[in-house]
């Protein structure tokens, strides 16, 4: 017996929406970690390192496509 449809719209996970932001090569950035605090005892390196943008791992994808359907 197949399964109903469900009525209306699937929703987005709302912590996913506030991490990851969708580019315009259908991948996923999103900001590196350990740049929130504790910064007195890193390096400027780890600092600087920390505050880039990055693209998701595409492992990743499937399951972010799931969680941001829109």
């Amino acid at each position: 017996m197949p399964g109903k449809a469900r009525p209306g719209k699937i929703k987005s996970s709302s912590s996913a929406k506030k991490r990851f932001k969708k580019t315009g090569k259908n991948q996923f950035a999103q900001q590196k970690a350990s740049h929130n605090h504790l910064l007195q005892q890193k390096s400027k390196r780890q600092k600087r390192l920390a505050g880039k943008t990055i693209i998701t791992n595409k492992a990743y994808l499937k399951v972010l496509k799931r969680l941001l359907p829109n």
